[in-house]
């Protein structure tokens, strides 16, 4: 059996798409016949400080040379290209989505993260990415030859629809509340829509300093306040019955790598108003989503006006949805598509 040790900074239990895909991934390996541990790095990445990045290149030094090592991209692609330089085990770079193109960083420290990306990509046997549009992305902009990405999609677990029939559409978003995700725009197009019967609910945790405040005036300044409601975190039956509870799913983010909200919404039967930022374009099928612009609040709020006064087009919409829910990639798919990775870089290191 191949052995692979997978380093994760943080706590993997962290609710982010990008901790949720690390989790399954690990659960689902030893069944592709790979031998996969978790190797736990410190916290505080992507803004590590230079002892976290000194042990964090311990720990990776240490993985012996007769197994594979996966390191997540939210520590590798902040980590200097030195700490990559003297590995015994072959590296593997898990790219969910580039660093420095996170929303709401200095123009200085994304050129720096994406110049620091582009070295430590190039040290790695392997990239996996979530995504054919990631994958695109890093041979176009990264200087990486597409013969070394090797794309796995998440899973998606099989749910009940959804009715999403309420004559005053609830509306759903979830996702961490960081710029990137948009929530700003989306509240500056709901604005637009107090005329209409609607309520949005946003389920995700806080991980940005002062945003949550940001939206909080914003939505105030707007008298949106008691039609848009934080859930914070949730745990699994709660989301679950937020997804069931939905109407429309509404997805505004400036920028993502892959999307994996997006196909919770597709497995529910759910009609979908999305952004195009990344990979999200290709995410959802265009049957499936109202789809428009990143950061474009009039297109925003154009769509969603057409959802909610329309019910026949958003019953169109979640028929669409629902058929292509069929079609999604399941967790042993993923796990599959990674393992088939891991064992041929095992293989080219005992050549």
């Amino acid at each position: 059996m191949t052995r692979l040790a997978f380093a994760i900074p943080g706590d993997i239990d962290t609710p982010t798409g990008g901790y949720a895909y690390d989790r399954r991934v690990l659960a689902a390996l030893s069944a592709h016949g790979v031998d996969a541990v978790h190797l736990p790095l410190p916290g505080g990445f992507p803004a590590a400080d230079a002892e976290t990045i000194e042990r964090s290149a311990r720990l990776l030094r240490a993985v012996p040379a007769d197994t594979v090592l996966i390191v997540d991209g939210l520590a590798a692609g902040a980590m200097p290209p030195d700490a990559f330089a003297d590995l015994a085990a072959p590296f593997v770079f898990l790219c969910h989505h580039p660093l420095g193109l996170e929303a709401g960083l200095p123009a200085a420290e994304a050129r720096r993260l994406i110049e620091n990306e582009r070295a430590v990509l190039a040290k790695a046997a392997a990239i996996i990415v979530t995504s054919p549009a990631t994958g695109r992305l890093l041979a176009r902009d990264f200087a990486v030859d597409e013969a070394r990405i090797h794309v796995a999609e998440p899973g998606t677990d099989p749910a009940p629809r959804a009715p999403a029939d309420n004559a005053h559409p609830r509306l759903l978003a979830v996702g961490s509340l960081v710029p990137r995700k948009g929530y700003a725009v989306l509240v500056e197009a709901l604005a637009e829509l107090a005329d209409l019967p609607w309520s949005l609910t946003i389920v995700g945790a806080e991980r940005a300093p002062g945003h949550r405040a940001e939206l909080d005036a914003a939505i105030a300044k707007a008298g949106l306040s008691d039609r848009i409601a934080f859930a914070g975190t949730l745990d699994e039956p709660a989301l679950h019955a937020a997804y069931a509870a939905a109407d429309l799913f509404v997805m505004p983010s400036l920028f993502e790598g892959f999307g994996m909200v997006l196909t919770e919404a597709l497995a529910r039967g759910l009609p979908i108003v999305a952004t195009t930022g990344g990979a999200a374009a290709e995410t959802v099928p265009e049957a499936a989503a109202l789809k428009v612009p990143p950061g474009h609040t009039p297109t925003l709020a154009a769509a969603l006006r057409r959802a909610i006064c329309d019910p026949t087009l958003r019953r169109r919409l979640a028929d669409a949805a629902w058929a292509a829910a069929a079609f999604l990639p399941r967790w042993e798919d993923t796990a599959a598509r990674i393992a088939a990775t891991v064992r041929a870089v095992a293989k080219e290191q005992h050549r």
